[in-house]
């Protein structure tokens, strides 16, 4: 099995590749000399890295990076299948310590779990005096360990920690207080969402900055670049269709290479600002825009 750190390399170079060939490259070496399970494609955030490229500019690209996550899927599927057979034949054993915070800690977890929680895990927040705080800081456990491989210890700090970081924020336990934890608990729970668990998990996003953050901001990159796409369909549209376009080869389309596009400008900010040109690719339908 290859190792994470050298995988999490070859996944930096990935994110850094602007060159299309360069790109397809890094892809096929990791299709030829990786071989990968869940726990490795969350640790290294490839998995995250080739899931975005299924919708890039580039056909190769796109098509590689389609066909590469298709084959991890086939391999995740079938460490799971095998990790379910052996679970079967021998029941795991749990064992249960009690931190000095009180918290009953769980020592070994059957592998078999695919939703953790803080009951599976035997998580049990006693430490604010406060039901309502313990019982929100359990369901803030749960968004964060649905599909965790971090320690219990971890996981519990964070939650705690976006707990407190909640009560400063609000200043009290009411109503306001109760409805930002229920939207924390949503956005963080999000299957299609994994990559902001994993930000808060590891500490790349604080517990102070998270509570400061609108859905938007926690939204996953794929959410953000359909809503983008959304507001420029939308911008496109607003310009009015009865407005005339200049036909040009002026302009290179990125996704076809054709150069047989019709523009327009409007002026969409300031007047002392340059104008935008708004650009459709005749050939495809590619749409773009640049001031």
């Amino acid at each position: 099995m290859s190792d994470v750190a050298e995988l999490k390399k070859l996944v930096k170079q990935l994110q850094g590749a602007t060159n299309a060939s360069d790109i397809v490259s890094i892809l096929s070496t990791l299709k030829r000399d990786y071989q990968v399970n869940e726990a490795i494609l969350r640790e290294s955030k490839a998995g995250l890295a080739v899931g975005k490229l299924r919708s890039h500019d580039s056909i190769e690209v796109s098509g590689a990076a389609k066909e590469l996550v298709k084959r991890w899927k086939t391999e995740v599927e079938k460490a799971k299948q095998t990790t379910s057979s052996s679970q079967a034949a021998k029941p795991p054993v749990r064992k249960a310590s009690t931190a000095s915070n009180g918290v009953t800690t769980p020592t070994t977890i059957s592998a078999n779990k695919t939703v953790r929680t803080a009951k599976s895990d035997g998580v049990k927040v006693t430490g604010t005096g406060d039901a309502t705080r313990d019982k929100c800081a359990e369901l803030l456990y749960d968004g964060l360990a649905c599909d965790s491989g971090a320690p219990v210890q971890l996981i519990l700090q964070r939650a705690q920690a976006i707990e407190v970081a909640v009560v400063y924020d609000i200043g009290s336990t009411s109503a306001a207080y109760k409805s930002k934890i229920r939207s924390l608990f949503v956005n963080l729970k999000d299957m299609n969402n994994p990559s902001l668990r994993e930000n808060v998990v590891s500490g790349e996003i604080s517990a102070e900055k998270l509570v400061k953050m609108s859905p938007s901001d926690m939204a996953s990159a794929e959410r953000k670049a359909a809503d983008d796409k959304i507001k420029q369909d939308n911008l496109f549209a607003s310009l009015g269709a009865e407005e005339q376009q200049a036909e040009t080869d002026a302009f290179q389309c990125g996704r076809c290479k054709q150069r047989k596009c019709r523009y327009r400008q409007a002026q969409t900010r300031s007047a002392d600002e340059p104008m935008t040109t708004f650009v459709t690719c005749v050939n495809c339908g590619n749409r773009w825009k640049f001031s």
